[in-house]
């Protein structure tokens, strides 16, 4: 492979969100190049089979086959790198030898920064030269956000968003117009919205800043509703109040 050649690869999640997150990311990479996208580890094996693939970001816990037991069948597999919500995989993805594990919601920087790992500027890998120039925040974050529910994907505004809270598989959106509720996890969702206008304030909620109408240290309140500030989230939800 020479310098003029691109990094081929493919991100395998079971969260369409989550997918979106790293597909946009690629796109921002000249580098790059995005050969599909997988829901599972099963489909992988057909695009391995047909063409070559120099880098999987792979997710770890998804249905049928897991990404740690994916990698262990393969003979021969191209470099991997983890993105996960849970940090537990930690130790057996560095055993079996993979590039990086990024945890979500994943930053760009660091997600640049795994891709260097994976190929070195000394490397005669393909060469990530020259990087997109970061889009502003303002202008890199839509507006609104998709959300699937009632076998359609539904439009929300970010505007209209007053929180999400978690339910196990599924989570509700309360927004302006009422409640949508649909089966993704809270950390994918978090990954999809813009830091500046929404803070996790507890492993079940994540809540719009500009909706906060009063704090304390153990909860906000939004829309007339009390929501918890859980211990590990308490530093981040009080620096957004901090000038």
């Amino acid at each position: 492979m020479n310098e003029t050649q691109t990094i081929r690869c493919l991100i395998v999640d079971d969260e369409p969100p989550a997918r979106e997150i790293i597909r946009r990311y690629v796109q921002e990479i000249p580098t790059l190049q995005l050969m599909g996208e997988c829901a599972n580890a099963i489909q992988v094996l057909t695009i391995l089979q047909q063409q070559p693939i120099d880098l999987l970001f792979l997710d770890i816990r998804m249905p049928q086959l897991n990404g740690t037991d994916f990698i262990k069948t393969l003979q021969h597999p191209p470099k991997v790198i983890f993105t996960t919500a849970f940090s537990e995989y930690a130790l057996e993805g560095y055993e079996l030898d993979v590039v990086d594990y990024l945890m979500k919601p994943i930053r760009f920087d660091r997600f640049l920064k795994a891709v260097n790992k994976a190929f070195p500027l000394n490397n005669a890998a393909p060469v990530l030269k020259t990087v997109a120039p970061l889009v502003p925040e303002e202008k890199k974050n839509e507006s609104f956000v998709y959300f699937r529910a009632d076998r359609k994907m539904v439009k929300v505004m970010l505007d209209d968003i007053f929180y999400i809270e978690s339910m196990k598989d599924y989570i509700k959106v309360h927004t302006v117009q009422g409640v949508i509720i649909t089966k993704q996890s809270i950390s994918s969702v978090e990954a999809m919205l813009p830091a500046k206008l929404f803070v996790r304030t507890h492993r079940s909620f994540i809540v719009s800043i500009n909706k906060i109408k009063s704090f304390t240290n153990e909860l906000v309140e939004i829309d007339k509703t009390d929501i918890p500030i859980g211990k590990l989230f308490r530093n981040g939800v009080l620096k957004v109040f901090t000038p």
